[in-house]
């Protein structure tokens, strides 16, 4: 049987926990099981209905984030009902769960995947490697298996079903460490789970320039972000740092603006599915990166390029 982990944001289930839905009903060809830490929106279950979810486990009597306790609760539940294969969003509390649960449940993990699995021998599987510079196919043979989906690799594979939901005690695991306080950042959309990202670099020659980027990625609905160097300096924070040494993001679209696109930039929005690249010098490593390239002064591009999207 193969189900998923809902990760569950605020009462709410994103587009990620959706496609590991997909995936995992994909790789069952059927209805499969979520479980979920804490009580989700009252809404919410009918969306995972129509991705294959017949069955929502919903783990109460756990009130912070812990990732010990949250891996052995998910991993008992699994083996009550039966789960062997076990799909993760690649969140970053999955990266934090996701082994754990593997521990707990003897089974082979596997980490960054990109594509369904190939059956044709054995059960292997396709994941990115080298931050997007490489790919390696790894053979899972253990009767049980975690995977871990990078998002926006794979397609929403609508599969609407009717989806029961019960709730079930945590066992009172002895946690290791204390949380004392949470803060989250509000009122902006997560590299990570983001369709479009624009992105600028040190061309903007200036913190106070970046009202046009911010201007641009609001009328696109998308994040911001900005190269190492420019995060460096104090000019963005380091949370909106894309590259090798910052996130690695996988959008639909990514604009880089002013970004000259050394390597280990490129390493970490490589994945991105198009890439529109804007630089006054032609010989900017990133247009040979690029899916389009202007090649012009971003403040003379940018407010055109605000105009048109706006029409």
């Amino acid at each position: 049987m193969t189900g998923i982990y809902a990760e569950n944001a605020d009462g709410q289930f994103k587009k990620a926990i959706l496609e590991a839905a997909s995936y995992a009903a994909t790789i069952q060809n059927g209805p499969i099981t979520a479980i979920c830490v804490g009580s989700p929106n009252a809404s919410e279950a009918e969306k995972l209905a129509q991705y294959g979810v017949e069955k929502l486990i919903v783990i109460e009597g756990i009130h912070a984030f812990d990732a010990q306790q949250y891996a052995q609760a998910i991993a008992k539940v699994a083996k009550e009902n039966g789960l062997s294969t076990l799909v993760f969003a690649n969140t970053y509390e999955a990266k934090s769960l996701a082994p754990r649960v593997a521990v707990h449940m003897d089974a082979a993990f596997a980490s960054n995947v990109i594509a369904y699995p190939d059956n044709s021998n054995g059960f292997v599987v396709k994941r990115s490697v080298f931050s997007g510079k490489g790919y390696a196919y790894v053979k899972l043979e253990n009767a049980n298996k975690i995977i871990a989906l990078t998002p926006n690799s794979t397609d929403l594979i609508s599969k609407p079903c009717s989806i029961s939901v019960q709730t079930q005690s945590a066992d009172a695991f002895q946690a290791k460490t204390k949380i004392e306080s949470t803060h989250k950042s509000s009122g902006k959309i997560p590299l990570t789970e983001a369709e479009i990202v624009v992105s600028a670099g040190r061309g903007m020659k200036g913190p106070e320039n970046w009202g046009m980027v911010e201007d641009l990625a609001q009328a696109l609905g998308a994040a911001t972000a900005c190269s190492k160097p420019v995060s460096d300096m104090g000019w963005r924070p380091h949370s909106e740092h894309v590259g090798q040494t910052g996130i690695t993001i996988k959008p639909n679209l990514y604009i880089a603006i002013g970004i000259s696109g050394a390597i280990q930039h490129l390493a970490g929005v490589s994945s991105s599915k198009v890439i529109v690249a804007i630089n006054k010098d032609p010989e900017a490593p990133f247009f040979k990166a690029a899916d389009y390239g202007i090649v012009g002064d971003a403040f003379e591009v940018l407010p055109q390029l605000l105009t048109a999207v706006k029409a």
